[in-house]
């Protein structure tokens, strides 16, 4: 191209009026005007090209698979779904922090006391969570009632135990854990012959577990139906049937000095002193409760010597009392003081000092002599069970405690039919005394000695005196524990005295458990296909896009 052309160019001349006036240069005015037509269409098919590929960018947005209505409604559920199972996992799973409160329960018996430790997660049901124990110490000696003649004792006689107990609770929950002493049969009748021995011992045992550091909240005697209550609210409550409606189990406690009996009967109760009534998770109890005392095992044992002695009295010189309820070849001295020192028995006018126990080893003449303690002659109700106390008939499940199940353990009769128990009992009250030593060597012999009367014992008061039958045998459960709990009185009373019960029922998991799992499973399940059905859907849209841009 020519300098002077590039010079007009620069200046703002136009190059081609220039170089046409200049000769010979038409020539080259024709090709460059041709290149500039030329690069003007160029120029023009651009814009159109332009302008066709932004027409086809719209297309493409408005093919977008996120714009579309299916793929907008799935999104939307697997949204609502993944919000929906992060709501039910924080209703359902609250959360639980490991503080764990404690109680202690001293079960002051005729015979001895025991010492139980309650433990329970506080941020659990109202703040009490389930409580169970989680440690028994047994006193060493006899129950404090013994203790008549030297109060003093009975409260040392408890340090050991409750030294156990301040290990076992850490020492940052010591200040708030109540401790609570019920004394039972035992004390009911040290309190009927001697009130101002039982208040001593009483006072020896408060100032003792007053130095203590937990939380001191009481010791005294309770009622028997006070005691039969109690073993029946903790049979159920360690059952957890009082949270449903399907029915509850009725409480037989035998001790040393007493017998209770605690069920909800089908008819109603005659007679008021018999009745209670509780509202507990929501559930209303009408309960029928007796407590017979003088008829726990111990004292039933001298009513029945004191009876065969009465009858045996001046016969022979010196005493002898050949008793059904003992093994043959057993033959003891004993005092009459062994047997008429209780208010339960009336000592006889005239009395020896001593008089020797001997063993026949009859279980059907064993029976009819314990028969005799049962007064059945009269009745003022429409029916008794005995001694003129009204009971409504029997009526649904079981659970017999304490000495009714230790008793049957032994004999291994806590599965058997009522004629079947019967038959073997007779043959284990047969067997000779020397044998019976020899076979248990290691077991104390007055408890080994009194098994023939105490089973014996046991069935004619549940056959006799409570009126269970061959039919109904079977509905009666000899218990130990329930879980890791023992069966009796003492947490029932723990639970009443701090109100962990509820009369109305706590509020229930969104579900239960099982139907939580099996919910969040299947609802995982289905979010994860909805997750894989919009991938497959999203990505087969994007590639029939691009095949249309293409």
């Amino acid at each position: 191209m020519p300098l002077s052309f590039i010079k007009n160019l620069k200046n703002g001349k136009d190059p081609l009026r220039e170089l046409s006036q200049t000769p010979g240069n038409n020539t080259l005015i024709a090709g460059t005007s041709e290149r500039l037509k030329e690069g003007e269409k160029e120029r023009e098919r651009v814009r159109f090209l332009d302008a066709a590929f932004m027409d086809e960018q719209g297309e493409v947005q408005v093919r977008n698979p996120c714009h579309r209505p299916a793929f907008i409604v799935l999104t939307a559920v697997i949204t609502l779904g993944i919000i929906t199972m992060v709501s039910i996992s924080i209703v359902q799973n609250k959360p639980l922090f490991q503080k764990y409160k404690y109680g202690i329960v001293l079960d002051a018996g005729s015979s001895h006391t025991s010492v139980f430790i309650y433990k329970w997660a506080a941020e659990k049901e109202n703040n009490t969570g389930m409580v169970q124990q989680t440690h028994t110490c047994n006193v060493k000696g006899k129950g404090i009632s013994s203790y008549a003649a030297n109060p003093d004792g009975a409260g040392t006689s408890l340090q050991e135990c409750m030294a156990e107990a301040k290990q076992i609770i850490p020492v940052q929950r010591h200040h708030e854990t109540p401790v609570y002493l019920g004394a039972t049969a035992g004390m009911r009748l040290l309190k009927m012959k001697n009130e101002e021995a039982s208040e001593k011992v009483l006072d020896s045992v408060k100032r003792h577990l007053k130095t203590y550091p937990f939380s001191y909240q009481g010791a005294r005697i309770i009622s028997g139906q006070e005691e039969g209550a109690f073993g029946w609210i903790t049979v159920n409550y360690l059952s957890q049937n009082l949270r449903k409606a399907t029915g509850t189990l009725g409480a037989l406690d035998l001790g040393g000095a007493s017998t209770q009996i605690s069920f909800v009967p089908k008819q109603n109760v005659e007679s008021p002193d018999n009745s209670i009534n509780f509202r507990l998770y929501g559930n209303n109890y009408s309960l029928y409760t007796h407590s017979f005392l003088c008829f726990g095992k111990d004292q039933a044992l001298r009513l029945s010597l004191a009876e065969k002695l009465r009858s045996t009295l001046d016969k022979t010189n010196p005493t002898q009392l050949k008793d059904p309820c003992f093994h043959d070849g057993y033959n003891i001295s004993k005092t009459y003081e062994d047997v008429f020192n209780t208010p339960c028995t009336t000592a006889p006018t005239a009395k020896a000092n001593n008089f020797f126990h001997m063993g026949v080893g009859n279980w059907s003449e064993c029976q009819k002599s314990i028969k005799k303690v049962f007064n059945t002659s009269s009745c003022s109700y429409s029916r008794c069970s005995f001694n003129g106390v009204f009971q409504p008939s029997v009526y649904g499940n079981f659970g017999a405690f304490s000495a009714f199940f230790f008793v049957m353990d032994f004999l291994n009769l806590t599965r058997n039919t009522l004629d079947d128990a019967k038959v073997k009992l007779a043959e284990y009250c047969a067997t000779p005394w020397t044998e019976l030593v020899h076979r248990y060597p290691t077991l104390p012999k007055k408890y080994l000695s009194e098994y023939c009367f105490s089973g014996t014992y046991i069935l004619t008061l549940l056959e006799e005196g409570y009126k269970f039958t061959s039919n109904n045998w079977k509905d009666i459960q000899f218990i130990k524990k329930i879980g890791e709990s023992d069966a009796g009185w003492t947490l029932g009373y723990m639970l009443n005295l701090t109100n962990m019960i509820p009369a109305e029922a706590p509020d229930a998991p969104l579900m239960a458990y099982e139907g939580y799992v099996t919910f969040m499973v299947l609802f995982t399940l289905i979010i994860f296909l909805l997750f894989v059905l919009g991938f497959l859907y999203y990505h087969r849209s994007t590639r029939t896009g691009q095949k249309d841009i293409i």
